[in-house]
């Protein structure tokens, strides 16, 4: 039953990021098999937002500081360890998100990836509002 209500909440937050003519896995969930999958979709897509934003934010930068290198490569090198540290924080935020389901179960698995895409959509967001001019 929660592995459904996690589902639903995953399906409202892809809505926005794809198109309704598009097929995905979340677009009828009726099982845990296809709620797996919609989760494993939803992280997925999250991920490739978030680094499509990510290399926006370099892009920005780029142009941003263009005219001063040492300021570019102070910038992205701080860019650069947030982004790992953000990675390594939000692995052990979800290990915990995904708590008490046993590791390497279909509950864990779907809990896991859920934090995922919803940890990095947050991220992604931020990263988005950096150096909007």
């Amino acid at each position: 039953m929660k592995s459904i209500f996690l589902a639903l909440a995953l399906i409202s937050t892809l809505a926005h990021a794809t198109e309704d003519t598009e097929p995905n896995p979340c677009d009828e969930v009726e099982n845990d098999v296809q709620t797996l999958a919609c989760s494993a979709y939803g992280k997925t897509a999250a991920e490739q937002l978030l680094g499509e934003n990510l290399q926006s934010l370099n892009e920005r930068l780029q142009t941003r500081y263009a005219s001063d290198k040492a300021q570019l490569n102070d910038i992205t090198t701080k860019l650069k360890a947030a982004q790992q540290l953000w990675q390594k924080q939000r692995e052990a935020d979800c290990a915990i998100a995904a708590f008490p389901a046993k590791p390497g179960s279909e509950a864990y698995k779907i809990a896991e990836n859920d934090c995922m895409a919803q940890v990095s959509d947050d991220r992604s967001e931020f990263l988005e509002s950096i150096g909007q001019e």
